[in-house]
């Protein structure tokens, strides 16, 4: 079985270390966090893993996965091909970080000294490891980089129930920001309205429920009828009017909020059009 070191081991470290160790995928070697005690802690949770204080006491290792931060991958790379040249380890191991914005070519110095870099990024949002744990089975993992290193992460992600695709380096920044209007704007929206509501004399107590029922309704309509059938509103009837008019209202009560209004909503009207025109087209041709 090929060994794994950790570098990084929080949440995502954490998830695919504990689910590669209970599928027998790698043996779990060294792991290196931020601090002695969350590195063992991590060990615990994985299951499986030598907890160290430095890179200088990390051994040689198959795989190496970088789950650091972004703005840390560049330097992490750099200090991990010194510690690789003062070991005389002359091994081609496979390193892969897990950005989903950044591609392979922040891993030069590894790539330099022969080691066969790549990118392995899962689409999914880990709350917690625990979470993340039951939600993993099905999700999809974005990989790029050298070709070799691409089989053998797709071989070990496949293992514990990965969907894999490739992502060219070039995409990598068009890919990452696809997932942050899928989730990470979803919370920024829903706070506008809660706040919208509340400046408009919508009572505090019935936050709670308009969250649940409009969020659990349109989610279920998106998953079922996708993106364009599931669209309603102002934009879906082609009423510009009501949406000038309610764009003028947002910017008055929150001139960010009112230019968001104003861009959504045209990205809107070019959806519906766009469905109407595909209705259009298949009517005539049928």
């Amino acid at each position: 079985m090929q060994t794994l070191n950790l570098i990084g081991a929080g949440r995502v470290g954490q998830t695919l270390g504990r689910l590669w160790q209970e599928r027998g995928v790698f043996a779990i070697q060294n792991v290196l966090n931020h601090s002695a005690a969350s590195a063992e802690v991590a060990c615990r949770f994985i299951g499986a893993g030598n907890p160290v204080n430095a890179l200088a006491q990390m051994r040689p290792a198959d795989v190496w996965m970088l789950a650091v931060p972004d703005a840390q991958i560049e330097s992490v790379a750099g200090a991990l091909a010194d510690h690789a040249g003062a070991t005389n380890d002359h091994r081609e191991p496979i390193v892969f970080h897990c950005s989903g914005a950044q591609s392979s070519a922040l891993l030069a110095p590894l790539a330099l000294l022969g080691w066969q870099t790549a990118s392995a990024h899962c689409i999914l949002s880990f709350a917690s490891a625990d979470a993340a744990i039951q939600q993993f089975p099905g999700t999809a993992c974005a990989l790029e980089g050298d070709a070799s290193a691409i089989a053998a992460l797709q071989t070990a992600c496949s293992a514990i129930q990965a969907r894999c695709f490739e992502v060219q380096s070039s995409n990598k920044l068009l890919y990452h920001a696809a997932a942050v209007f899928a989730t990470n704007f979803l919370p920024v929206i829903q706070a506008v309205a809660e706040d919208a509501w509340l400046a408009s004399g919508v009572p505090q107590d019935l936050l709670p429920g308009l969250r649940t029922s409009l969020l659990s309704n349109a989610v279920a309509n998106i998953t079922r009828l996708g993106p364009a059938g599931a669209l309603t509103g102002p934009a879906a009837r082609g009423d510009v009017t009501a949406i000038a008019k309610q764009a003028v209202a947002v910017t008055q009560w929150d001139a960010q909020a009112g230019a968001a209004y104003e861009v959504l909503s045209a990205l809107a009207l070019r959806m519906a059009k766009a469905t109407t025109d595909t209705s259009a087209t298949s009517a005539s041709t049928n």
